[in-house]
């Protein structure tokens, strides 16, 4: 591909006008957007385009008219996929981004080598688990699930433990609003400003908590202590457990500052690098504004290549 005419009408130095690492709304705006003006993009997902849309039962901030997940992620990748400048490089992950003076470089597992003025970074996060956080302590067990991939069947006359107050509870109780559950929210101080969405819902009982204490699984039933902020103790018990803790920033290696969270704000990236989406910051964790900024990002890189003021 290198050496043939750009999109943009000057000559292909690299092997595409712009790199996109992530396929979720964020990477998948920024291709879009960069077909719109004309750049060439190489879009690389370890998954399949927006997986983690397909996951949410019940959507009631985007724009669209799609009230489920699984129907705007479909929406996308039929669009993405007849977008003819973006080439899809899906299944593969980025093991190694470097930056340099007048272009960025990213390796792929299979050994792959690109080129391109400038990458759009939008790997997003995952769910952190019990271990990844300091207010529980949790026996060596498997993974729990975060509650957004609960079914209705693991919900219907059951009484789940969610750890931490995180708004995903919010979308689970949307998307079953008719399922006979009940919630024990146990969050953290750090997270009551998040619960105020659900405090009224009569499913849930909310237990802030100091301190959790998970005991080792026995049968099915879930144990716990709960040590409340005033120190006393309280027991547990539940039908299984879930996650609603938050979630980590998944950045590729390589040449991404990262913050103190392992977030990568922008401002101090290298100039050829620009990260949107989730990835962005705790903060902005939302279908909308990873739209947005994944639109913008593709912008960023094309007024950049053009000596333009990327603001004013």
């Amino acid at each position: 591909m290198a050496d043939t005419p750009s999109r943009t009408g000057s000559p292909a130095t690299h092997d595409t006008d712009l790199i996109v690492v992530g396929g979720g709304p964020a990477g998948c705006a920024a291709a879009r957007m960069a077909a719109g003006v004309g750049m060439r993009s190489v879009l690389i997902e370890p998954d399949a385009l927006c997986r983690n849309l397909y996951r949410i039962p019940a959507l009631n901030n985007v724009l669209g008219g799609h009230t489920s997940g699984p129907a705007l992620a479909d929406s996308i990748a039929a669009e993405l996929r007849s977008t003819e400048p973006c080439r899809l490089e899906l299944g593969r992950r980025v093991v190694a981004l470097r930056a340099a003076d007048d272009h960025v470089a990213v390796t792929l597992d299979t050994g792959t080598r690109l080129t391109a003025p400038y990458v759009v970074v939008a790997t997003g996060v995952g769910p952190l688990q019990p271990r990844d956080v300091p207010w529980v302590t949790a026996p060596d067990a498997p993974a729990l699930s975060p509650l957004w991939q609960a079914e209705a069947d693991d919900a219907e006359d059951r009484t789940l433990l969610v750890l931490g107050g995180d708004r995903p509870i919010g979308t689970f109780l949307r998307a079953h609003p008719t399922t006979a559950t009940r919630l024990l929210v146990a969050y953290p101080k750090a997270d009551a400003y998040k619960i105020e969405e659900i405090r009224d819902d009569a499913r849930v009982t909310l237990l802030p908590v100091e301190h959790l204490i998970l005991s080792p699984s026995e049968g099915t039933a879930v144990t716990a202590e709960a040590v409340r902020r005033d120190g006393e103790r309280h027991p547990v018990t539940a039908d299984a457990a879930y996650l609603s803790i938050g979630n980590a920033p998944t950045a590729p290696p390589g040449d991404l500052v990262r913050g103190p969270d392992g977030y990568c704000p922008p401002p101090r990236q290298h100039p050829r690098v620009i990260v949107a989406g989730d990835l962005r910051s705790a903060r902005f964790q939302r279908i909308m504004t990873a739209l947005g900024s994944g639109s913008e990002a593709a912008l960023h890189a094309y007024y950049a290549a053009r000596d333009l003021p990327v603001s004013g």
